[in-house]
């Protein structure tokens, strides 16, 4: 069962999310808490699921992946759950979310180029048995604010 966030706990969540590499020792002064303490905090906070990873930032375009797409689909209901491994197993494909309203699901997708992300769509996406349609929306430029933090 997940403790309540405390106001360490969200400064240690702030501070890792900008600098993920940050040392314990740095966390632990920064905070004016023990690394011992820094150290269990972290660790619980990463067993109890509140941290989940550890990851290298990527700038997408630097790594020559500079078409990038939100793929929205209209699936057969029922089939979601075989759909969804597939398109995670997707070179491509960042992010995959089941969603409420006019479509069923949403994808991020990253490409080197548009042909790229039109075989992308046209010959793996909607191959899926399950997917019904597709609707594809480019991204001309785009603000990424990271993963979700508590807010106070």
């Amino acid at each position: 069962m997940a403790h309540a966030l405390d106001e360490t706990d969200l400064r240690i969540l702030r501070l890792l999310f900008d600098d993920g590499r940050m040392s314990m020792r740095s966390l632990a002064e920064t905070l004016h808490i023990s690394r011992a303490n820094a150290y269990a905090r972290t660790e619980r906070l990463r067993q109890e699921g509140v941290i989940r990873a550890f990851r290298a930032d990527i700038d997408p375009v630097a790594a020559s992946l500079g078409t990038s797409a939100y793929v929205t689909l209209n699936l057969n209901q029922p089939d979601w759950r075989r759909v969804r491994p597939r398109l995670e197993r997707l070179p491509g494909v960042v992010h995959v979310a089941l969603v409420g309203g006019e479509f069923d699901a949403v994808l991020l997708v990253r490409a080197k180029d548009n042909a790229s992300l039109s075989h992308l769509v046209l010959n793996e996406i909607q191959s899926i048995p399950g997917v019904v349609s597709t609707r594809t929306l480019l991204i001309f430029d785009e603000l990424d604010a990271g993963g979700a933090l508590p807010v106070e």
